[in-house]
């Protein structure tokens, strides 16, 4: 089972640089919101159907509230890195402007031994594209921390302290380097640890996470996106 995941992890793109042409001068979007989700496997839900997937969870928590947003646009695969979305993103060329644009990206650097030196460069570009997809617009834009994968049955065997020491440095970086933006930053791997005594959270290939977890997700996101919304 772990090298069947190993491979997926391994599907790689050679790294590209991606600029938007978007300025802070571009009008945002009037009438339906759009919204512009990007990551990895936790974004475009591994082993869960759509409507399971944390950002579509969170737009159906936002139209029950009366907000007009359409169904995300999701640029994201499992296994990408920081590097291969970047690339992801250049050959899906997305149009902005966004009225929301959402990041989740870092687990595939963790599991692959890569340095936070490379995540947080990459990462800065990463957040540069968000910051353009929106309009320019920082208050538009949001990224979620990433979540703690040894927590999965996929991680009996290794070193689990030494997983979440390795997940923490990389969200300590990535909450860095919003804040240094003032890029809204959500924490959901504290969510992420508690599927450690809670099977359901857990799809059944027994690592990635359900679409129940995805659910805490989107609702410890929506008072943020709410905000950033107004």
């Amino acid at each position: 089972m772990k090298w069947i995941y190993s491979i997926l992890l391994l599907i790689s793109a050679c790294s590209a640089q991606n600029t938007s042409s978007m300025t802070p001068e571009t009008p945002i979007n009037q009438g339906e919101y759009r919204y512009l989700s990007l990551g990895d496997s936790y974004t475009i839900g591994e082993r869960v159907a759509e409507n399971e997937r944390w950002s579509v969870q969170l737009s159906e928590m936002l139209r029950q509230e009366g907000v007009k947003i359409g169904t995300p646009e999701i640029i994201a695969r499992t296994g990408w890195t920081t590097a291969e979305l970047t690339e992801g993103i250049k050959n899906k060329n997305p149009k902005g402007p966004y009225n929301l644009v959402s990041l989740l990206i870092g687990v595939n650097n963790q599991y692959r031994g890569q340095s936070l030196e490379r995540y947080r460069t990459e990462l800065q570009d990463l957040l540069q594209q968000a910051i353009g997809f929106a309009g320019g617009n920082i208050q538009r834009v949001f990224m979620l921390s990433t979540p703690d994968w040894g927590v999965t049955p996929f991680a009996r065997g290794s070193d689990t302290k030494k997983i979440a020491s390795e997940i923490d440095a990389f969200n300590e970086v990535a909450q860095q380097e919003c804040e240094k933006l003032g890029i809204a930053f959500i924490d959901i791997t504290t969510l992420s640890r508690t599927a450690q005594n809670d099977a359901s959270l857990i799809t059944y290939d027994q690592l990635h996470f359900s679409g129940k977890m995805y659910r805490q997700w989107a609702e410890k996101a929506l008072p943020t996106v709410r905000r950033l919304l107004k």
